[in-house]
């Protein structure tokens, strides 16, 4: 039988694990909404590029997959090393990668030595990956505890009316429930909220395709906006807030979250709109200073000059597409994470909130 995390009301999540086949399943998020289909992994270095082609995206679900390619290729007897080394090059912005690989490398160092590249008796191979596929699933579901915490502390921060969000944090984007979506999908229901913006988020069309697809078979009205569109609303008082996901928290609240967040916040600032940011502690790296110190992943010109098959701009132009943008931390309102809810001066907040039990 598959693991899954434990259950929640209308719990959506973008994997599967069989831990007797030791095989993972990732929902193609390329091809929603128009088919569900489920690809099965078995190699690491297949999970590397589910993740790299954005088959898997989403930083928290970005750190489980690669957690259970970390299983998969101990299973497969490839050197930890290696295996780490290559998931750890798939995507560089959302810290939640590394966290998870970290982690994942500490727990095989714990373990008696076990090497996959020496020989082994198969009873410590075995070992080895029931110890790695057990903290695997505790990734999985403690993110999922997360996004339930995050939402409790979340939800009655949004004022009445419409919140707008950017790009897709909800389960498909986690092990379940969502970060920013997972807050909205609390707000509605608490009645704190009307309805939401989902902004279309070119190029990959994450919040088109994904938050409308997660949000309407939660119940909750959504309405897709082009990402051009937000200003002209919030200047007719049609959005009261602006909630959004990260890849990667500084240390001094700056944030990297997909390109076009930037431009949302100064919007919102602009017309006096609360910005709030949600995510997990594991998102947040005070090792790292400030948001020019986060490396923004920049990606083809073939994903910005065409939409699927369909080419929109003639042969031969170029494209730029850096995949994330940093918003700078005297934008954000508040960022909602599973301890709590911090508040500027940020390098004080976030780092309380890190050293909560």
């Amino acid at each position: 039988m598959s693991m899954t995390p434990r259950e929640t009301p209308l719990m959506l999540s973008p994997l599967r694990f069989d831990p007797v086949r030791v095989e993972l399943q990732l929902i193609d998020q390329l091809r929603l909404p128009g088919e569900e289909v489920w690809h099965r992994y078995t190699d690491y270095r297949t999970v590397a590029e589910a993740i790299t082609t954005m088959v898997v995206r989403g930083a928290p679900a970005i750190g489980i997959a690669a957690a259970f390619g970390v299983v998969l290729g101990v299973r497969q007897g490839a050197p930890l090393d290696e295996v780490i080394a290559t998931l750890r090059r798939t995507r560089p912005t959302a810290v939640n990668l590394f966290w998870a690989l970290d982690r994942m490398q500490r727990r095989a160092t714990e373990l008696p030595a076990v090497s996959p590249a020496s020989p082994a008796a198969p009873v410590a191979i075995d070992q080895l990956v029931a110890a790695l596929t057990a903290e695997a699933q505790a990734i999985w579901d403690e993110d999922v505890g997360y996004c339930l915490r995050m939402a409790d502390f979340g939800a009655p921060l949004l004022p009445p009316g419409n919140v707008l969000t950017h790009c897709n944090a909800g389960g498909l984007a986690t092990g379940g429930y969502g970060t920013a979506v997972g807050v909205i999908r609390t707000a509605f229901a608490q009645g704190h909220i009307r309805s939401v913006f989902a902004d279309e988020t070119r190029p990959f069309l994450q919040g088109a395709r994904l938050t409308a697809y997660e949000l309407q078979k939660a119940g909750v009205p959504v309405t897709v906006l082009c990402d051009s569109m937000a200003g002209h609303l919030m200047a007719r008082g049609e959005i009261q807030s602006v909630i959004v996901g990260a890849d990667r928290i500084a240390a001094n609240g700056d944030i990297a979250n997909k390109i076009g967040t930037y431009s949302l916040a100064v919007l919102a600032c602009a017309h006096g709109i609360p910005f709030f940011v949600a995510a997990p502690r594991s998102t947040l790296d005070l090792s790292t200073a400030s948001g020019s110190d986060i490396p923004i992943e920049e990606r083809s010109t073939e994903e910005v000059v065409r939409i699927g098959p369909v080419r929109l701009a003639p042969v031969g132009v170029s494209a730029r597409h850096p995949a994330f943008d940093i918003t700078p931390a005297r934008l954000v309102t508040a960022i909602i994470t599973d301890a709590g809810v911090a508040r500027a001066p940020y390098p004080e907040s976030l780092a309380a909130l890190l050293a909560a039990t």
